[in-house]
């Protein structure tokens, strides 16, 4: 006798389901998108004309149809720095290193993505600051590069990559010089003209102090031979009589013991004499 087993069958609706399923997983997934902090996205539509330029949308939650793309990039400010080789005003290569900090246009992030591509950093930014600072460093020599024009040099690359990028929907913010590399035997020279003249300026400091101090001695000197001179011409021999007495008078007062010959002295002043 034989005992009949059950066979396991899966329901015909839930093998319909099944596709349905993984479906609606796939057109989900294709459908959504999370922008992220600091980040703004456009949509490439594929079965349209491309990048939707009139909408950028920012960060959080979003839907689109699942045959669509969403581009995503940084629209906060970033920087990139490089080294670049340019040539002085006399024709002397030098490397400039350098940041800029900038940002695209959150409201024109299609357009940019359009005309200049998803990396518009290679195609469009790079170019202008090497073509900036070329321009910018042809004017200076490299004794001006290295010491005293640095904050000119960053003011003028910055006006001239603004000028370049004008209407391409990306914002330079800032330029910084960070370093000027020159040749080691024309900044050797420079670094040693620069300590020439610091001692000369020095040693001129020195000179004028010193004429200076001279200037002011002679002028005291001078101030108390007239003084003297003044004194000498309204000391009469009446008056030192007078100044005379009136010390041998507070001289009597005190209480050490002295004694007062009067009369005794050169023109009769008179004579003290201590027990000292």
């Amino acid at each position: 006798m034989s005992r009949n087993q059950p066979e396991f069958s899966f329901p015909r609706k839930g093998m319909i389901l099944i596709p349905i399923a993984i479906f609606l997983i796939l057109f989900i997934s294709k459908s959504t998108v999370t922008i992220g902090p600091g980040e703004g996205g456009v949509i490439f539509k594929t079965l349209g004309n491309g990048i939707d330029t009139e909408k950028t949308y920012g960060e959080g939650f979003h839907f689109m149809l699942p045959w669509n793309k969403m581009i995503v990039r940084k629209v906060r400010q970033q920087s990139i720095s490089d080294e670049m080789n340019v040539l002085s005003v006399n024709g002397l290569e030098v490397k400039v290193n350098g940041t800029i900090w900038y940002e695209p246009e959150f409201s024109n992030l299609g357009a940019l993505i359009k005309t200049k591509g998803e990396d518009y950093e290679d195609e469009l930014l790079d170019p202008a600051i090497n073509a900036a600072a070329r321009s910018v460093v042809g004017r200076y020599t490299p004794e001006q590069l290295y010491s005293s024009k640095r904050d000119v040099i960053e003011q003028e690359i910055l006006d001239e990559v603004k000028n370049v990028l004008k209407d391409q929907f990306l914002i330079v913010k800032r330029v910084l010089v960070e370093d000027v590399k020159l040749p080691t035997t024309i900044r050797t020279a420079i670094e040693t003209k620069l300590k020439q003249e610091q001692e000369a300026l020095e040693y001129e400091f020195r000179i004028a102090k010193a004429k200076k101090e001279a200037e002011r001695q002679r002028i005291d000197a001078e101030g108390k031979a007239t003084a003297n001179k003044i004194l000498s011409a309204s000391l009469t021999d009446k008056i030192l009589q007078e100044k005379g007495i009136e010390a041998t008078l507070k001289l009597s007062e005190s209480t050490n013991s002295k004694v007062v010959l009067i009369g005794s002295g050169k023109s009769g002043m008179p004579i003290i004499l201590g027990n000292q």
